[in-house]
């Protein structure tokens, strides 16, 4: 089975949403980049998963990731999770983002191609 591969870096909770208020309520709401980082991630999983013949799992999946940043800069892998797992899971990985137990195998830099690559296992 090949890998998921999706170019760039997961936004992280603390870069994703912007404070704005929508009819008087101040609410949390996906910067433009967070957004368009989701859908493409979405239309990414998809299509992997048609091209792959996955179906969508209803029991564990572990979620293998293998991170590589553009640079030195000091990240934490785990950061981006929340956005990562549940565009997984509108991407039709699973069919809900509890059933992923995520493993960072390893992280690095890749200066030239910074990007996540993914693979899936069903569990039970």
């Amino acid at each position: 089975m090949t890998r998921l591969i999706l170019p760039g870096t997961a936004p992280s909770v603390n870069h994703m949403y912007i404070n704005a208020y929508v009819k008087g309520r101040q609410m949390k709401i996906l910067k433009p980049e967070a957004k368009a980082w989701l859908e493409d991630t979405v239309y990414r999983a998809t299509q992997w998963r048609q091209m792959n013949e996955w179906s969508t799992a209803s029991c564990k999946v572990i979620v293998r990731l293998w991170f590589y940043f553009p640079d030195k800069r000091r990240r934490d892998t785990h950061n981006g999770f929340k956005v990562l797992l549940d565009a997984l899971e509108d991407g039709g990985i699973y069919e809900d983002d509890k059933l992923a137990l995520p493993r960072v195998m390893d992280w690095e830099v890749d200066r030239q191609n910074p990007r996540i690559e993914i693979e899936f296992e069903r569990v039970g």
